[in-house]
């Protein structure tokens, strides 16, 4: 079935989140060391930015990098932030010449100080693009990114800035470090495993959840066009019946 063809392009959701999992896995089962699958990794986030582009998707984000990863053996942690500034400097042509703006979320101050300047020239140099924003999770954990959001709302309160009447769910979420993009309506998680991994807990309240038993360098754009044409076919009810859609 070409997936692509029978998408409806005025029922696209805005914003697609996705945990790319099994790099490592699939080196593995290659004989190869996980960096292997890491830098393989690499083709298959082209592939979901450009198919993402080419349908008109307005948002994506990549979980990259999360809190728990620092935990990694040193050999692969290194590996990865240098396998981040490599991808940034070459793929940046293919950002400007698609209007793609990089974003990021996250303590972007963990990352090595030449991973930060790369990443930050990256953000700055894309800024006035209009198409797709291309968002990374680095050094992203949802349970600190929620704990930072309640902190920085309590320290508004004290200072008399903000009132307790005055918070909700809005509130709450421009505290988030996603305040500027819209919450996700469909999160994609590759390798079979069927978890969040602390990624957006709070953003994907009533996001629709698609899991892959593909490794991650397997990703095609077709298994993205595959997924939004599932996605049109789900019934989102966020609370009500059906009869009252």
């Amino acid at each position: 079935m070409d997936y692509k063809e029978n998408i409806d392009k005025s029922n696209l959701p805005k914003h697609i989140a996705i945990i790319m999992d099994g790099n490592g896995r699939w080196a593995k089962e290659k004989g190869e060391l996980r960096v292997f699958g890491h830098r393989n990794g690499v083709t298959a986030v082209r592939e979901a930015l450009e198919a993402a582009v080419e349908i008109g998707i307005s948002y994506l984000t990549l979980y990259a990098f999360s809190t728990e990863n620092w935990n990694r053996p040193q050999f692969e942690v290194d590996a990865l932030m240098e396998l981040l500034v490599d991808s940034l400097n070459k793929e940046l042509p293919t950002f400007q010449k698609n209007n793609i703006r990089v974003n990021t979320i996250g303590r972007m101050a963990d990352l090595p100080p030449h991973c930060q300047v790369t990443l930050q020239s990256t953000i700055d140099q894309t800024k006035d693009n209009s198409g797709c924003t291309l968002t990374l999770a680095l050094s992203y954990g949802s349970r600190q990114e929620i704990l930072d959001a309640t902190k920085t709302i309590a320290q508004k309160v004290q200072s008399g800035e903000l009132s307790l009447e005055d918070i909700n769910e809005q509130t709450f979420s421009e505290n988030l470090y996603t305040k500027a993009i819209p919450d996700p309506e469909m999160m994609i998680r590759t390798s079979g495993e069927q978890r969040i991994s602390n990624y957006m807990l709070w953003q994907l309240a009533y996001t629709e959840l698609f899991f892959l038993p593909i490794m991650w360098p397997e990703f095609s754009r077709e298994h993205l066009f595959e997924c939004i044409y599932l996605y049109q076919n789900r019934e989102r009810r966020f609370g009500k019946t059906s009869e009252q859609l």
